[in-house]
């Protein structure tokens, strides 16, 4: 005797769900994490055949973990302990804002996201906006480093492109985890700059919980060997000067250094300078304190920006941004840099100026000589009258040689100074920076500000300016790759 069962549309639709969400969980799921998972670690033993500074293992420590390790880190604790008797709060409340906090700050790095997906581009976006080049680098420095050495990139900002710039440049060398502001905080660049091992700090927060979370954090990546890059000016220059240091960051990851321990701290300065920053005008603007910009005419402006490089692009007249270079210093070794400076050895190092100070100098000593910044050096010395370009030029090589001759670096595009000073002179004409009438330039003072912006990239390194002699930059000329192009 056959029986029927009839079962109702909703319940075979409920069990054919539950079903599939079987499979996805217990056969699907596991085995794409498996390829994934594959895949990622091929990656990274592709790349620490080649880098310079391996990817240490706390870079590749699930996120989880570290959130936890974060969490019930003992100086961490003892904040805790400390608020909630002076503020008459449990303890459990108090944690429950250090897991947040701590999920705020921890990143979740992927090598097969940075390496593969995130540098193709860094590459297409960097090469569509600058001509990018490598100035110099102390490879042999960098690949001389042991495990047991903490290695954190100092580095000068000047644009939002920073990030993306150095990233390239120093793929081929390390992977490098950021502080990123909450700017960048929203999606989808939050999770592309997690999968990227940044981190997120909010810079003007007065929570002393938070400052000792993202503090513990820093430390705990330090002591990890992770490679770090700071800027130790905290924000992007105003005016194109070389900005005083700050010491938050910087604080932190020196905070209870042990010179007699194994690891040392190395410091590597970077230097970063464009032809053209492309929020130059914002930053003029944030600088003479002016009313920001509406949405609808940031907008305009960036559609604008848009259009005339695609229509430059479709006629062929398109020139980029000029040139976008970066020069990796020689490594200061924290270690030997406390032997000079902080002979005391049995006193912590307490005071971080002097090391921030020195650090920064040696970031201007980098700093790339580019050909806009040698011509606005000279145009704004005498910005009053018209010049030939004959002028410029002369004036531009007389500069250029004092400059070499005191151990700066210039890039020199083809290795040709004549075409350097051209190239500046064409990008400040093609801005309308420089007016050109009946053969001679001069400058359009509207934009002088912008002009001196410029100029200001390398004013602590003019004759003019009171700066210290470069014996650092010159000692790597032995280990200086130049590149021209």
């Amino acid at each position: 005797m056959n029986h029927t069962i009839e079962v109702p549309v909703w319940a075979a639709v409920l069990m054919l769900l539950l079903t599939l969400l079987w499979l996805l969980q217990h056969l699907l799921l596991p085995s794409v994490r498996w390829f994934f998972r594959h895949r990622a670690n091929r990656v990274i033993d592709e790349v620490n055949a080649r880098l310079a500074l391996k990817i240490p293992s706390f870079k590749l420590t699930k996120r989880e973990v570290l959130i936890d390790r974060l969490c019930y880190h003992p100086e961490v604790l003892a904040e805790i302990d400390l608020m909630a008797r002076e503020q008459q709060v449990t303890c459990e409340v108090l944690q429950a804002r250090v897991r947040h906090y701590a999920q705020e700050i921890v990143p979740a790095f992927n090598a097969l996201i940075y390496f593969k997906a995130a540098y193709w581009v860094a590459r297409k976006l960097v090469h569509s906006v600058y001509r990018v080049r490598l100035g110099f680098a102390d490879d042999e420095g960098l690949s001389s480093l042991d495990e047991n050495t903490s290695v954190v990139f100092i580095m000068n900002h000047r644009s939002n492109m920073d990030y993306i710039v150095a990233t390239y440049l120093a793929a081929e060398r390390t992977a490098l985890s950021y502080a990123v502001g909450e700017w960048a905080r929203i999606w989808p660049l939050q999770q592309l700059i997690r999968l990227m091992g940044g981190y997120f700090v909010r810079r003007d927060s007065g929570d002393p919980l938070y400052r000792r979370v993202l503090e513990a954090y820093v430390q705990m990546a330090a002591s990890g060997g992770v490679p770090q890059a700071v800027f130790p000016e905290g924000r992007l220059s105003r005016d194109g000067r070389l900005g005083p240091a700050k010491m938050g960051l910087l604080g932190y990851i020196t905070k209870g250094f042990d010179p007699a321990a194994d690891r040392n701290i190395v410091f590597i300065p970077v230097g970063i300078n464009y032809d053209r920053v492309l929020e130059d005008r914002s930053l003029l603007r944030s600088a003479e304190q002016l009313p920001r910009r509406g949405k609808l005419a940031t907008l305009s402006t960036l559609a604008a920006f848009g259009w005339k490089n695609i229509s430059q692009a479709l006629l062929a007249k398109r020139y980029r941004n000029g040139y976008a270079c970066v020069n990796f210093g020689k490594p200061v070794f924290l270690k030997e840099w406390l032997q000079t400076h902080h002979p005391d050895q049995t006193k912590p190092l307490t005071d971080v100026s002097g090391l921030a100070n020195d650090l920064m100098r040696r970031i201007g000593q980098i700093t790339p000589i580019l050909p806009v910044a040698l011509v606005a050096t000279i145009l704004t010395r005498r910005p009053d009258r018209a010049f030939s370009e004959l002028e410029i030029k002369a004036s531009s090589f007389e500069l250029l040689t004092q400059l070499e001759n005191a151990g700066y670096r210039a890039y020199i595009p083809r290795g040709d100074r004549d075409y350097g000073v051209t190239v500046g002179i064409r990008m400040l004409t093609l801005r309308h920076v420089l007016l050109e009438n009946k053969g001679l330039l001069s400058v359009n003072h509207n934009d002088l500000p912008l002009l001196t912006y410029y100029a200001n990239s390398i004013a602590h390194l003019t004759p003019d300016a009171d700066h210290p002699a470069p014996s650092t930059c010159a000692s790597t000329a032995n280990t200086t790759r130049l590149q021209y192009s």
